[in-house]
């Protein structure tokens, strides 16, 4: 079971893993044993999660969630089984504790006069910048 926070935790059944044989370190021993962990996660249709969480969660995960909202998380750091496993479940623990604050709405705001004002003198002396760049003719030397 991964803890989130007081009120979210998701059990083991809504996880599900492969094992499969990785790159990196562990000499000859990788090429024997399947110590790279896959952890899959179906945020779209997990129960444990509150479905605001699981939309921004599937928003923010971007390439690692698939189009059926399944997150496929990759871990391959380590040499060994378990350490990649708890690599993986840290990694989407962080993920979800990362989605679970709801963003503040953005309150629309317009430009002072004083700002529209300073930004259009700002424009003003850049164009005469580029006016100046300007190609010399023939007998204006």
């Amino acid at each position: 079971m991964i803890r989130i926070n007081e009120s979210i935790t998701i059990p083991d059944e809504e996880l599900s893993w492969d094992f499969v044989r990785a790159s990196g370190p562990g000499g000859q021993n990788v090429n024997k044993t399947a110590t790279a962990a896959k952890l899959y996660f179906d945020a779209g249709n997990s129960r444990s999660l509150p479905p605001d969480v699981a939309v921004r969660l599937l928003r923010l995960a971007g390439r690692l969630a698939t189009s059926e909202g399944i997150i496929v998380i990759d871990a391959r750091r380590f040499a060994s089984q378990s350490q990649n496993r708890e690599d993986a479940e840290s990694r989407l623990a962080a993920l979800v504790r990362k989605a679970v604050p709801r963003p503040k709405p953005r309150i629309r705001t317009r430009p002072t006069r004083a700002s529209r004002v300073r930004r259009m003198d700002e424009k003003r002396i850049h164009a005469g910048k580029k006016r100046l760049r300007g190609r010399v003719l023939p007998g204006q030397d």
